[in-house]
């Protein structure tokens, strides 16, 4: 069984592309599997507006955080809530595509399910991140802007 395996292997290895073989054979060094990442990276940032806002807004609290001197961990904290949430945003793309790639232009209701969910995992994260960065941020902030209104 091992040498059909094998054997077909091999055979199907002279008609692909050399670049497209097996995936694992894809990235031939370190270098050309962090290109493929960054390819993901701008692809999410080119065509996915929620990815954008997440990546402004998750900008925007560590720059608060660091006008507030924040603590290290705080802005570790504030920094992992925002990396969660932007990984949740590629996850959920990469489902979707998926999804369209199986279900074409038709209307199935396991893709619907399976889309709502990776939406819901992305806004229960940005729910997650608000109540974190509300919770580091408030605090001082206010106490700033109370000794500058007094």
């Amino acid at each position: 069984m091992s040498q059909q395996t094998s054997t077909e292997t091999a055979s199907q290895s002279s008609t692909m592309p050399k670049n497209r073989e097996l995936s694992w054979r894809v990235a031939s060094n370190l270098f050309v599997s962090f290109r493929y990442a960054w390819a993901g990276l701008r692809y999410a940032f080119r065509t996915q507006r929620n990815f954008r806002i997440h990546l402004l807004v998750g900008t925007l609290a560590l720059v608060l955080g660091i006008y507030l001197q924040l603590t290290a961990v705080e802005m570790a904290i504030i920094g992992l809530t925002t990396g969660a949430v932007l990984t949740m945003e590629l996850l959920n793309t990469a489902i979707e595509s998926v999804v369209d790639l199986t279900v074409k232009q038709s209307y199935h209701d396991l893709a619907k399910i399976a889309k709502d969910c990776a939406a819901g995992a992305v806004l229960t994260s940005a729910l997650a991140a608000v109540i974190v960065a509300g919770s580091l941020l408030l605090p001082p902030l206010l106490q700033r802007i109370l000794l500058w209104v007094s």
